[in-house]
């Protein structure tokens, strides 16, 4: 028992120790390195985001970060190259610090404007409003608009789309695969989108820009990956592979939800019938990813509900968090969540599009996954966010 004790002792003093020498050399540098280090020439590195805008009758509300390695103080705020009077932000932003700055200008609803900032030093910097209208006011009526918005364009599509398990069930193993084909085909367009928009995204964050996509993406894969491998190992199938693609789109479906709910407060879109049928017509084939691994398997209705809710709710999250707060760097750190849960769906799916004993995908197959790139592509279009 001692004996035992003792080498338990032993196997962590080894870390330990090793970990509080790491701490303490680190801090020494920390301490010394500076003093020793000459003082930097030239001018300051100055570089500002604004991450969000927020606008009112008679004035622009902008949250600046410094995302740059010296101190910022702006000097001047112009509109459309005409000086205005702002409020805030007089001290000088540390680096990665934030201010707000509420800049007065009469400005007309629907026309676009052009803010500059002017450091001290003489840098200036630009946002661009592309549409001016009212930021949505934070209150019960505007939540449950934003969380209706999510139930049309997440929960409805993903549930008639989980409707169509009946007609799969009657398929043979080739229509099968190619079902299972067309899924891949249109997560791995998801996946090129959100990527796409994150690096987008990313140059405009503070904290990382491209690389929080990278730390998103790997988080959700190594997430879902041991959440595919709870119970039994191996690859996931049936019931656990529905789940895993049920969780893989809702975290997708977060990130839309969020990109609508941005576009809805900045006055980039237009709440209407054509956006609700656009999107319910990009995301019914969510559901139909999600229902077809569970073409051999007894499910109950509550189960079905279950995994639509679990893909489609998260979009309403994502509408009511965007229209009220959101940031680059949030979006992206989101975006690359969605991405990495994507990859993991379609890693735990591809064993499965190859028919028994064969090595290659057949011609099925390949139409599927032509096809679910080519159908989010089109129903894309229909999209106008």
């Amino acid at each position: 028992m001692f004996e035992r004790s003792g080498r338990t002792v032993a196997t962590w003093a080894t870390p330990v120790a090793v970990l509080g020498l790491v701490a303490i050399a680190l801090l020494a540098l920390g301490l010394l390195a500076g003093n020793a280090l000459p003082e930097r020439t030239g001018p300051p590195v100055e570089e500002v985001a604004v991450e969000r805008t927020t606008i009112a009758p008679g004035e622009f509300a902008l949250s600046v970060r410094n995302i740059g390695p010296d101190p910022v103080t702006v000097a001047q705020v112009f509109v459309n190259d005409a000086y205005a009077d702002v409020r805030g932000g007089e001290d000088p932003i540390p680096p990665l610090g934030a201010a707000t700055m509420t800049v007065d200008y009469p400005w007309q609803d629907g026309n676009p404007y052009l803010v500059t900032l002017l450091t001290s030093s003489g840098i200036a910097i630009e946002h661009m409003i592309p549409v001016a209208t009212v930021t949505p006011p934070l209150d019960a009526t505007s939540i449950g608009r934003m969380a209706l918005l999510g139930v049309y364009i997440g929960v409805v599509p993903v549930l008639l789309g989980v409707a169509f398990l009946p007609v799969l069930r009657r398929a043979g193993p080739v229509v099968r695969r190619a079902v299972l084909a067309l899924t891949v085909g249109l997560l791995a367009f998801l996946a090129v989108d959100a990527t796409l928009e994150g690096f987008e995204l990313g140059a405009q964050s503070a904290f990382g820009g491209v690389a929080l996509l990278a730390v998103g993406a790997g988080v959700a894969y190594m997430a879902l990956s041991a959440l595919g491998r709870l119970g039994r190992g191996g690859s996931a199938t049936g019931s656990r592979l529905a789940l895993l693609i049920a969780v893989g789109i809702g975290l997708h479906n977060l990130s839309e939800g969020l990109a609508v709910g941005s576009a809805y407060a900045v006055g980039e879109l237009a709440l209407g019938a054509s956006l609700v049928v656009g999107f319910a017509a990009h995301n019914l084939t969510e559901g139909i990813a999600i229902v077809s691994p569970l073409t051999a398997e007894k499910v109950s209705p509550a189960r079905l509900v279950g995994l639509g809710l679990i893909a489609g709710a998260p979009a309403c999250v994502g509408a009511v968090v965007g229209s009220t707060a959101t940031t680059p760097a949030t979006a992206t750190l989101l975006l690359g969540v969605g991405i990495g849960a994507i990859a993991q769906v379609v890693a735990q799916i591809w064993p499965l599009l190859r028919a028994k004993g064969a090595r290659v995908l057949d011609t099925p197959t390949l139409a599927g996954l032509g096809a679910g790139v080519l159908v989010m592509y089109l129903t894309g279009l229909l999209v106008t966010a």
